[in-house]
C-alpha cells in the first residue's frame, strides 16, 4: 500500500461513525438592531468537506462563521453541528482568525497549550498530539520561541496548531492568511492543504480571494451583497494534492471565471 493509500485509510478510519452532515445552517438571518447582516441563509456542509465562502466586504461572511462557532446567536433560524443545535461554543470546533493573536510572553508550545488550558484539559495528555502538530506545520526547532521571533506565516502556523490541538472535527477559518504577503500566503495554503489531507476535517474557510478559494476548496459558496444570501455554489473538480502549477489548468480557469461572472452579474468585485 502506498503512503497516499495509507493516509487515506487512516483518514477513513477517523471518520467512521461521524454524521453525514457536519454543519447544517437553516434559514439563518442576523440583525444587529436595524442593521441586517444576513438574510435567510441555508447551507449544508458535509462531513470532511473543504468549503470556502466568498463575497464582498460587509456581506456577512464573518458573521455567518461566528454563528456556526456559537459566538453569536442568529436572530432567526438554526445552526446545527453533527445534528445538535448550536447555542454556545461547540467543543468539536477549532477557530483560526485573521490575526494569530498570540500571547507575546508565551512560547510557541505555551501558546498552543492555551487552548487546552481554556478547555480545562491537562497538557500531559496531549504531548504526542502537540509534537505531531509541530512537525506537521514545520515548527520543529521553534518550540521555545516567542511570537516576536517568528515571521507572520509562522505565527499563523502556531494559531493553526492551537485550533487543532484538541483534535476538533470542524475547523473554522476567517481570512487567516489575508494579512500575509503573496509568497507566504501561497506557502500557507499548501501547508493547510497538507494538514487537511492528513485529517479530512470539515473546513469552513472565509476569504476574499477567488484563486485561493479555488485552490483550496471542494466547494465554494458565493454570497451576495449585504444582507448576505447564498448567491450560488460552485463545485471545484480538481485532483489533489494541488500545487500552483495548476493555476493555468482549464478546470482551474473555468472555476475562477464562473465565480467572477457571478460577481459581475450582481456588481461585485474580488
Amino acid at each position: 500500500m502506498s503512503s497516499a493509500d495509507t493516509a487515506s485509510a487512516k483518514s477513513k478510519d477517523r471518520r467512521q461513525g461521524r454524521p453525514k452532515n457536519a454543519i447544517d445552517i437553516e434559514g439563518v438571518t442576523q440583525r444587529f438592531g436595524s442593521f441586517q447582516a444576513l438574510d435567510t441563509v441555508d447551507l449544508v456542509i458535509p462531513d470532511g468537506q473543504f468549503l470556502s465562502v466568498l463575497g464582498p466586504s460587509g456581506c456577512g461572511k464573518s458573521t455567518l462563521m461566528r454563528a456556526v462557532a456559537g459566538l453569536v446567536p442568529p436572530t432567526t433560524g438554526t445552526v446545527r453541528i453533527a445534528g445538535e443545535i448550536v447555542e454556545r461554543p461547540h467543543p468539536d470546533v477549532g477557530i483560526v482568525f485573521q490575526k494569530a493573536t498570540l500571547l507575546p510572553w508565551r512560547s510557541v508550545v505555551d501558546n498552543i497549550a492555551l487552548q487546552l488550558e481554556m478547555r480545562g484539559k491537562a497538557i500531559d495528555g496531549y504531548r504526542g498530539r502537540l509534537k505531531e502538530l509541530i512537525e506537521l506545520t514545520g515548527l520543529v526547532g521553534f518550540e521555545k520561541a516567542l511570537p516576536h521571533q517568528l515571521s507572520g506565516g509562522m505565527q499563523q502556523r502556531v494559531a493553526l496548531c492551537r485550533a487543532l490541538i484538541h483534535d476538533p472535527q470542524i475547523l473554522l477559518m476567517d481570512e487567516p492568511f489575508g494579512a500575509l504577503d503573496a509568497m507566504t500566503r501561497e506557502t500557507m495554503n499548501l501547508e493547510l492543504q497538507r494538514v487537511w489531507l492528513e485529517s479530512r476535517k470539515t473546513v469552513m474557510f472565509i476569504t476574499h480571494s477567488i484563486s485561493e478559494a479555488v485552490f483550496l476548496s471542494d466547494r465554494i459558496v458565493v454570497m451576495s451583497k449585504r444582507p448576505g444570501r447564498v448567491a450560488t455554489m460552485i463545485d471545484v473538480d480538481l485532483p489533489r494534492p494541488r500545487d500552483y502549477s495548476m493555476v493555468g489548468d482549464p478546470a482551474f480557469v473555468e472555476a475562477t471565471t464562473s465565480i467572477r461572472q457571478c460577481f459581475d452579474a450582481v456588481g461585485m468585485t474580488e
